[in-house]
């Protein structure tokens, strides 16, 4: 009995990679000046091997202000020196090449620092050549060109005394947006593009890619707070297919677009493989639209996503990021149940479709913080929004504690590697606070222990690595109305891989949908997140209902 769709599967090795992304300057430092480094990368290569990672994804090393920790690029040619130099990017690159993964960079290209020689050019006079590589526009009525928000300001705009216009920034007022208009700016991207590549990268991870595109003319918008107007525009795909054209077809790499406020539909049209665009996106359905964990949401995006993509799309699976709080605390339990919740959230990033990501101490369930003051925080964005709340008349302890569960710095702090000072992440001063439960959570402790978290990890992972099941199965939700319990199945040919997900506190039981009911007997349980028996010896009511403990998660295989 075949449950697929009678797809054809056009296989590629980004979609069976799992791709562990590295916050350099919080993973390892090797120079004792509390910040992480390349040569701490080197050092950890190893450890990320050993989970069964095949591509790293490192987050900015370019030379840079570090105003928004590394995304204001001062020289894209440049390594920053708290990360290192060129040569020890270099060695690092053939490292990894050596251990048989792959390394993709941060492409930002949306817009660059304030000290971007480019922006000092362009700002240097109304008639520089330069001038129209950014957006400039004369203001209106003694305000702003317009009434937009940025990302992190209250406005898109900055008024530049010296030529008398304002500036557009979609995020700080320190990173000016490029002006994609500008035949010459492209071209000139997509020599620095050539360059990373020719140097032997594997790929880009491309930054905020659908805000390239503006609406033209730049009107007022009634609904300036919702910001969705900054990207997904006219022109986006335009520059897309040309940048395939002239850069990406002719390297064998990975592709995957951060693709803010778009639609299932919409994505599509970014990483449909006849489009000739990208290989595959993030979107941010669950981490903007789900603050904290709601079974119904959830459901309901994966369930639309899969059907706009199921026949020519692909997706990425991820629940945590440098910009979004440590999974196990927004989405799962990170007290009682946290080994078992970490694991779940696990079972889940790794079964659904997709490429599954990994953001560094996920797989030892880190958790996120509540710093004490704001002053402990270093993300430019929630000091923006502290003071602009401040600003409107609210209590200084009330706006932090607002602000503090979806902080940035909650996924920022660094990798807890022991028990020993400074969780073993450096010898100085770090550049942000340790978490204080790192004598509790970190990598050594989890190592020595078999049924760890980072075990459990590197057992997911070899699943996939033996089974195409679950890299090119069809999906479809088998949980229709049930209110904690996640459950889907997988099917490829003959075989059907069936996930049962108990996402609550408390024992739920969940009764198999009459299909399943007599098939089940003969399923086996391929990995499951508690010591002893999975729920399939524990059948009660006549072999139809599993009884699930709390945070429970089992994959089941169906061999017709």
């Amino acid at each position: 009995m075949n449950h697929s769709d009678n797809r054809t599967v056009n296989r590629a090795w980004w979609k069976e990679a799992v791709v562990y992304q590295v916050y350099w300057r919080s993973f390892m430092d090797a120079n004792g000046d509390g910040y992480g480094d390349l040569q701490g990368l080197m050092q950890k290569l190893d450890y990320i091997k050993r989970l069964g990672i095949d591509v790293i994804w490192l987050n900015p090393i370019y030379e840079s202000p570090d105003k928004d920790n590394g995304y204001d690029i001062a020289d894209y040619y440049q390594i920053i020196p708290k990360a290192g130099t060129m040569e020890d990017f270099r060695k690092l690159l053939v490292k990894v090449h050596e251990l048989d993964m792959k390394l993709i960079m941060d492409l930002v290209v949306n817009h660059t620092s304030y000290a971007h020689p480019w922006f000092e050019e362009s700002r240097s006079s109304l008639d520089n050549p330069k001038r129209d590589w950014y957006i400039w526009k004369p203001g209106k009525e003694e305000g702003p060109p317009n009434n937009w928000r940025s990302y992190f300001e209250p406005s898109t705009w900055t008024y530049d005394e010296q030529t008398g216009e304002y500036y557009f920034h979609s995020f700080a007022k320190e990173q000016p947006d490029l002006n994609w208009e500008n035949a010459e700016l492209r071209q000139e991207i997509y020599r620095m593009m050539r360059f990373w590549l020719d140097q032997g990268i594997d790929g880009f991870r491309m930054d905020v890619i659908n805000l390239l595109a503006k609406i033209p003319g730049f009107p007022d918008t009634e609904w300036p707070e919702h910001i969705d107007y900054l990207g997904n525009n006219p022109g986006i795909h335009d520059y897309l297919q040309e940048m395939n054209r002239e850069v990406l077809r002719h390297y064998n790499i990975m592709t995957v677009g951060e693709i803010p406020f778009v639609t299932p539909e919409d994505g599509l049209l970014y990483v449909a493989e006849k489009r000739q665009e990208l290989h595959t996106l993030f979107h941010f359905q669950v981490a903007d639209d789900m603050p904290a964990w709601d079974l119904d949401r959830y459901r309901h995006i994966q369930a639309t996503w899969h059907d706009a993509f199921r026949h020519e799309g692909w997706n990425s699976q991820f629940l945590n990021n440098h910009d979004h709080t440590r999974q196990v605390t927004r989405y799962g339990n990170d007290g009682a149940y946290r080994v078992q919740s970490a694991k779940l959230l696990a079972t889940m990033i790794h079964t659904l479709p997709g490429t599954p990501y990994v953001f560094q101490g996920e797989e030892i369930g880190m958790t996120g913080v509540d710093f004490p003051s704001i002053d402990d925080y270093q993300d430019i964005a929630m000091h923006n929004k502290y003071r602009e709340a401040l600003e409107k008349g609210g209590a200084p302890d009330q706006v932090l504690r607002e602000l503090q569960p979806l902080s940035r710095d909650n996924s920022r702090t660094p990798m807890q590697w022991n028990g020993e000072q400074n969780a073993g992440f450096t010898t100085g001063q770090p550049w942000i606070q340790i978490n204080p439960n790192y004598a509790e959570i970190n990598v050594e402790r989890d190592l020595a222990a078999q049924d760890s978290i980072y075990a459990y990890y590197q057992r997911l992972i070899s699943l996939r690595k033996m089974h195409n099941v679950m890299v090119y199965g069809d999906f479809a939700d088998q949980s229709e109305g049930e209110a904690h319990v996640y459950a889907y199945t997988r099917s490829l040919e003959e075989e059907t891989w069936l996930v049962v997900l108990n996402h609550s506190d408390v024992q739920q039981l969940y009764e198999l949908p009459a299909p399943w009911q007599d098939r089940f007997q003969h399923a086996r349980a391929l990995l499951h997140n508690y010591d002893g028996p999975p729920a399939k010896d524990k059948v009660e009511l006549g072999g139809t209902c599993l009884q699930l403990r709390p945070h429970e998660a089992v994959i089941y295989s169906i061999i017709d």
